[in-house]
C-alpha cells in the first residue's frame, strides 16, 4: 500500500487537526455510585422512543420488550414469547406467551397489547414494515395467532425487532414518554442534553445491575472531554477518534456489518417515471463494475483509513448467516482488472485512462458532506481508481442533493442489517428508486427469483439457502462474481471506552451504526470486583 501511503497520511492529518480539546459538557450527570452508569453512546433518537414508528430497530428497545431476541451467535431464542409455531404453508405465525409480564406501571401485558402494538405498526406504515401482515387473532390471554398474506421467513425479524407496547397508555405523547415491560424505565429526558432511566421493579429478566443510566447526548469533542474529566462510563467514539488516552477506562472494539460501499448505478442513462435521470454510461458497463472491484484494494483502506479498526466487505451481510463466504474474491488485482476491461473493448488513452467508444471512463462518486469517514473512504478509493486508470472525482454533499443524484451517479452508501430482508430491499427489482433502497435500479430477473423464493421460505434455513444463491449461484448473482452492482469495500469496528470495572460480557456482531446496539445485552453487564 505504499504508493497509497501520503494520502492516506494527509487524509488523517486533516481528521486529526479537526478534533478539538473543547472543555467537557457541564452535567452532574455521573455519580459515584457503583449502581449507576453514565453513558455517550450515540445520538438522541429524533422521533422518541416508540417501537411502532422505528424505536430499537438497531438495537434494544431498553424500555419496551419484544416476543423474540437474537443471542450472542445470532440465534433467534425467546423474550416475551415462550413458544412459536409456523404452519406447513407459511401463513399462520401462532405465539404463545409469557403469563407473568407486567409494564412498568404495574399493569399485566396480555395479547390485547400485542396484538394493539402490531395494529398500531401496520397503520403507522413507518420503517416498520407489516405490509404483509393481514390480520392477528387472540387465541386467548397469552396466545395470539399471526395470519399472513403470503408465506415470509423474514416475519421472524419482526417479532424480535419491535417492541410491545401497552394499549392502556399509549397516546399522542407515548414516544416521549414510554411505558413498556423492558429492563428500564423513563425517569427524565432533557432534550439534547440527556436521558435518565432507572431500574423497571416489575422486569421478569435477569435484573440489571445498574440502578440508574444516564445517557449524555453531545458532540464527539465534548463527549471525549467528559469521559477524560471522568464523567463517563461507557463512550463510543468513531474510528477516526479511536486514540484516545482515558484513565481509568479500557477500550475494545466489536466487529461489525457497519458496512461501507460504493453504489454504482446499473442502468443505462434514461429516466424513471418522476422524469428523473436514471443509470450511467460508464458504471452500466458490467466490466467497469467488475474492475472496479478487483483493482481496489480492500485491505490497504482497512489499514491507512480505519487504522485496522474494521474488516474488508465484498457483501452487506459478510459473516451473517445469510452471507454466501463464496462470492469473495481475490482484491487488489489491477492486471486481471485491466485484462476485464481490455476484453470488453475498453483501451488507455493518452492520459492513461480507460476509453471505448468515445466514452472516458470517468466518473463523479459522491458522499454525504458532514460524514468525515466517508469523505475519506471516497478519496482514497478514487486516489486508488485514478492510478488504475478508471477517472473518479468526488463530491461531497447534503443528503437531499444525493438524492437527487443518487439513482444515476456513484454514492458512497452504508448499509449492515441483523435482517436479511435488507439484502431483498437492496436488489430485488420492485424496490428501485424506493427510498435509498435500490437506488442504482439494479435488475435481474433469476436473482429476483432467488429473494422471492428467500422470503416465501418455510424456514430459516431454507431462506438462507436462496439469499446465499442471491449472491452467487455459480453464474450469475448480486456479487463481484455476477453483476457486481456495488463496489463493498469495508465493514467498521464500533469502538467504545468502558470504565474499567465493568464488564458487558459477549456482545454479537454490531448492526449499522443508528441506535444504541452495545445496550442489547445491558442487563448482563456487571461491576468487576
Amino acid at each position: 500500500m505504499k504508493k497509497y501511503s501520503f494520502l492516506l497520511l494527509m487524509i488523517l492529518i486533516v481528521i486529526m487537526a479537526g478534533c478539538s480539546d473543547k472543555p467537557a459538557p457541564e452535567t452532574n450527570a455521573k455519580s459515584d455510585q457503583e449502581d449507576q452508569l453514565t453513558l455517550a453512546i450515540g445520538g438522541e433518537p429524533d422521533g422518541g422512543f416508540d417501537p411502532t414508528t422505528g424505536w430499537g430497530r438497531y438495537g434494544s428497545p431498553l424500555f419496551q420488550s419484544t416476543l423474540l431476541k437474537q443471542d450472542h451467535n445470532m440465534e433467534i431464542t425467546y423474550d416475551l414469547a415462550t413458544d412459536y409455531q409456523v404452519s406447513d404453508d407459511g401463513l399462520t405465525w401462532n405465539v404463545t406467551l409469557r403469563d407473568d409480564v407486567q409494564f412498568s406501571d404495574g399493569e399485566p401485558l396480555t395479547a390485547d397489547d400485542v396484538i394493539f402494538t402490531y395494529k398500531t405498526a401496520k397503520q403507522a406504515q413507518s420503517i416498520v414494515d407489516l405490509a404483509n401482515l393481514e390480520r392477528i387473532e387472540k387465541k386467548g390471554d397469552y396466545q395470539v395467532t399471526f395470519h399472513l398474506s403470503q408465506p415470509q421467513s423474514t416475519f421472524v425479524y419482526s417479532l424480535k425487532r419491535l417492541g410491545i407496547v401497552p394499549e392502556h397508555a399509549y397516546d399522542e405523547n407515548y414516544a416521549e414518554n414510554p411505558v413498556g415491560s423492558g429492563p428500564y424505565q423513563l425517569v427524565e429526558w432533557r432534550k439534547g442534553e440527556q436521558l435518565i432511566v432507572k431500574k423497571n421493579p416489575y422486569y421478569y429478566g435477569t435484573q440489571p445491575e445498574f440502578e440508574q443510566l444516564t445517557f449524555l447526548f453531545a458532540g464527539e469533542d465534548q463527549a471525549i472531554a467528559a469521559a477524560k474529566a471522568g464523567k463517563v462510563d461507557v463512550l463510543s467514539v468513531p474510528i477516526t477518534m479511536a486514540d484516545q488516552e482515558m484513565k481509568g477506562m479500557k477500550q475494545i472494539s466489536l466487529q461489525s456489518v457497519d458496512n461501507r460501499g460504493v453504489m454504482l448505478p446499473y442502468l443505462e442513462p434514461t429516466t424513471n417515471e418522476e422524469g428523473e435521470q436514471v443509470g450511467n454510461a460508464v458504471t452500466s458497463d458490467p466490466a467497469i463494475r467488475k474492475a472496479l472491484n478487483y483493482a481496489v484494494d480492500r485491505q490497504a483502506i482497512v489499514d491507512g483509513v480505519l487504522n485496522g479498526e474494521g474488516s474488508v466487505a465484498f457483501s452487506s451481510a459478510d459473516g451473517l448467516p445469510w452471507g454466501n463466504s463464496e462470492a469473495t474474491i481475490e482484491d487488489a488485482d489491477q492486471e486481471r482488472a485491466e485484462q476485464i476491461l481490455k476484453d470488453a473493448g475498453w483501451e488507455r488513452g493518452k492520459d492513461d485512462i480507460f476509453e471505448k467508444d468515445g466514452q472516458k471512463a470517468s466518473i463523479t462518486l459522491y458522499y454525504p458532506s458532514d460524514d468525515q469517514m466517508r469523505q475519506s473512504l471516497s478519496l482514497v478509493f478514487a486516489d486508488m481508481m485514478n492510478q488504475f486508470g478508471i477517472e473518479v472525482t468526488t463530491e461531497g454533499a447534503s443528503w437531499s442533493e444525493i438524492e437527487r443524484k443518487m439513482h444515476a451517479n456513484p454514492v458512497m452508501m452504508g448499509w449492515g442489517s441483523h435482517d436479511p430482508i435488507e439484502i431483498y430491499s437492496l436488489y430485488h427489482s420492485s424496490m428501485q428508486g424506493i427510498d435509498y433502497y435500490n437506488a442504482n435500479y439494479y435488475q435481474n430477473e433469476q436473482v429476483d427469483h432467488y429473494l422471492d423464493q428467500a422470503i416465501h421460505a418455510r424456514t430459516e434455513d431454507e431462506a438462507n439457502k436462496y439469499w446465499k444463491l442471491a449472491q452467487w449461484d455459480g453464474e450469475t448473482g448480486i456479487s463481484t462474481l455476477g453483476d457486481a452492482p456495488w463496489v463493498w469495500l469495508v465493514n467498521l469496528n464500533h469502538i467504545y471506552y468502558i470504565n474499567e470495572k465493568i464488564d458487558i460480557g459477549e456482545q454479537k456482531i454490531q448492526p449499522h451504526g443508528h441506535g444504541w446496539p452495545i445496550t442489547d445485552f445491558i442487563t448482563e453487564w456487571q461491576i468487576i470486583e
